[in-house]
């Protein structure tokens, strides 16, 4: 029943005694709403996210089957179990046809409606995973601008759908410009608390001078120069998801601050002792080795463990090279959008180079400001190996490579490069070159 222990089941019989048997019979398990006519059903169909609906067929002056199709046009994926006191096979094909999942009769065991209710669930909550990871996977860019077909990405994506609906604090590793935040808000968007406020602290950017005042808020008169109350960050996450970005900036005492607000769901603002409770789930990152800063007593031990529920790597660029294609055309793609100019194309070459050559340091977000630079300098609506000649100039970074092979690769790329412009010439391609259409010839059999 875990994974249904959230669900809500809305009861719609005019009977009242029915529907105080199904409340009962399922309160301990999940969440139950009651209706005891279709326009009361309806309304609390539009202002509840509903999972399943166990619906009476024969309602006073209203046809349950007219209802049900009216719930499956609003929400073709909301179970409906049908209700009824009346064996009528024709009615229950007709229901089914309709989209019901199943039918059950009047008087009926308890145990039938738990197994029934917890099998119609299980479709619900299969259904909707599957069309979401494989929508989601099958894209080029999956949970919205996460971006990667690499098999490490693909588990980051399975594990992202899997952990959204738990409460179970996370913490997202990985080095600058990876995407750690993109990652928590794509957690907080698939998760149950998606339609609550996603909060982000900022760890390394807040003064500590301002670190408690931002965090926990303040009452008015708390230090000098509040001269009004002030909520924090923590009060503002509330029923929410709070993102600790670069957690690893914190120092020790706020640290035991921040561990007891996790432990305890609960805090003071400054200036007050009035304990404020809330409800929120944690997400924390780091694109530091947080187990050597615990070596070196720079990260309290049990915050780790509270915040390391559900840990998550996020790979460097280098290590999913075959996204970068994707990256690019993507990063490319937004760029015109955004602009209005025509979208620009990488050349076989410098696609090439940006590809095998070049680590990316500073990963994703080194990327996409590489492609705003080129797509707003480069005249024309390809970008060659030359006009990025001046990023790998400033880099001088070719990855691991040795002289020998380094020089090959750019001569590789540039005759490649030269042939595309002038439309697989040799000969023009062999002038432009300085070098004998032989070699040229060699080159490409190579």
């Amino acid at each position: 029943m875990t994974i249904h222990s959230k669900a809500t089941i809305l009861v719609v019989d005019d009977e009242q005694g029915i529907r105080q048997s199904f409340n009962l019979v399922l309160k301990n398990h999940y969440n139950i709403l009651m209706a005891g006519c279709g326009k009361e059903a309806m309304d609390l169909f539009a202002k509840n996210s509903i999972d399943l609906i166990l619906l009476d067929i024969i309602l006073q002056n209203e046809d349950g089957l007219d209802l049900l199709e009216k719930f499956k046009e609003m929400d073709p994926n909301t179970e409906v179990i049908m209700v009824s006191a009346i064996k009528d096979i024709k009615t229950a094909v007709k229901a089914i046809k309709l989209g019901a999942y199943d039918y059950l009769e009047k008087p009926f065991f308890v145990e039938d409606i738990l197994k029934t209710v917890s099998r119609a669930l299980e479709k619900h909550h299969l259904v909707k995973e599957v069309a979401y990871l494989r929508g989601e996977l099958e894209r080029n860019h999956p949970f919205d601008k996460i971006i990667g077909k690499d098999k490490k990405m693909e588990d980051i994506f399975y594990l992202i759908s899997s952990i959204s609906n738990s409460e179970g604090a996370i913490l997202i590793k990985g080095e600058s410009g990876t995407g750690k935040e993109l990652v928590a808000r794509a957690i907080h968007k698939h998760g149950t608390r998606r339609d609550q406020p996603f909060v982000v602290i900022n760890c390394a950017a807040i003064p500590k001078t301002l670190m408690e005042s931002e965090i926990f808020g303040h009452t008015k008169g708390a230090f000098t120069g509040a001269s009004q109350a002030k909520t924090g960050k923590l009060e503002l996450g509330d029923k929410g998801i709070v993102f600790l970005d670069d957690v690893d900036t914190l120092d020790i005492a706020m640290q035991a601050k921040l561990l007891r607000v996790i432990q305890e769901k609960e805090f003071e603002k400054l200036g007050s002792t009035k304990l404020i409770k809330i409800d929120a789930r944690f997400i924390a990152s780091s694109n530091k080795d947080l187990k050597s800063l615990l070596e070196k007593g720079d990260f309290r031990e049990d915050l780790y463990y509270r915040l390391n529920v559900f840990p998550i790597e996020l790979p460097p660029l280098r290590e999913r090279r075959s996204d970068i294609p994707l990256l690019l055309d993507y990063f490319l793609d937004l760029y015109a959008r955004n602009t209005g100019m025509p979208i620009k194309k990488f050349s076989e070459s410098s696609m090439n180079f940006l590809v095998e050559a070049y680590d990316w340091p500073g990963n994703v977000r080194e990327l996409q400001n590489l492609v705003e630079r080129l797509s707003t300098i480069t005249k024309g609506d390809i970008i060659y190996l030359k006009n990025i000649n001046g990023f790998s100039d400033e880099k001088k970074n070719i990855g691991n490579m040795a002289l020998k092979d380094a020089s090959e690769f750019f001569k590789r790329q540039l005759i490649k490069e030269v042939l595309e412009r002038v439309g697989g010439n040799r000969t023009e391609a062999a002038k432009i070159l300085g070098i004998h259409r032989n070699t040229i010839h060699k080159r490409i059999t190579q």
